[in-house]
């Protein structure tokens, strides 16, 4: 192992059931509903392939810019309500410790990942950061993990990406990526079959175990 990649949605913030209540909310505003269930499926995506989903589904009047542009803006101004999960710092400052280079690759938009980076102080720590709006395809397609690990100068079989939901873990392993799933309660009960390793918490980890899996 060389280098750690982290999702930042459910595995380095517990932000999966805000956005939950501002997606939900938002949609009904604009005449569209749906379950929880429906909603599990699009945890690790892009906003904007949501939007795009919903708009097709409901013939939403608004364009998907403005659906997403509305959602960020509500995202924004709630983050104060956002935590760390648990564990997450302690085992970053440990992989900080032993020299690992980390980055955050996220479905997330760009403004979201920089309010979240500097609210948490994130830049001390990691040195590479990238948002969905940042590559063409979003996950399961492998190109945002791909992209960070050219951006790091490591090879993919080299990184080790943590990932919360269904769609991370598959583009992680297209990417030829070893990948731990972090069974989130937040997220759903996403499918983490795929990856290498599952956990529930941080504190299952240390670095004997990563190194195992290389």
């Amino acid at each position: 192992m060389k280098a750690v990649i982290f999702d930042m949605d459910g595995v380095i913030i517990d932000s999966e059931p805000l956005h939950f209540k501002l997606e939900v909310e938002l949609l009904e505003e604009l005449g569209g509903k749906i379950t929880k269930e429906e909603h599990k499926s699009f945890v690790g995506t892009t906003d904007y392939h949501m939007w795009n989903t919903f708009k097709e589904k409901f013939n939403l009047k608004p364009s998907v810019e403005e659906m997403v542009e509305m959602k960020k803006k509500r995202f924004l101004e709630n983050i104060d309500k956002v935590q760390l999960i648990d564990n997450f710092k302690e085992f970053m400052l440990t992989l900080y410790g032993e020299g690992y280079p980390m980055a955050l690759a996220s479905s997330n938009n760009k403004k979201a990942v920089n309010a979240i980076v500097k609210k948490f102080s994130l830049d001390k720590y990691l040195k590479f950061f990238i948002s969905g709006e940042e590559v063409n395809k979003g996950k399961p397609d492998p190109e945002i993990f791909l992209t960070v690990a050219k951006k790091m100068k490591i090879e993919p079989s080299y990184c080790l990406v943590i990932e919360d939901a269904k769609n991370g873990v598959k583009a992680a392993k297209t990417a030829g990526m070893k990948c731990i799933g972090l069974q989130s309660p937040n997220s759903g009960n996403q499918d983490l079959s795929e990856a290498d390793l599952v956990i529930n918490n941080f504190k299952e980890l240390d670095l004997n175990i990563i190194k195992n899996l290389f």
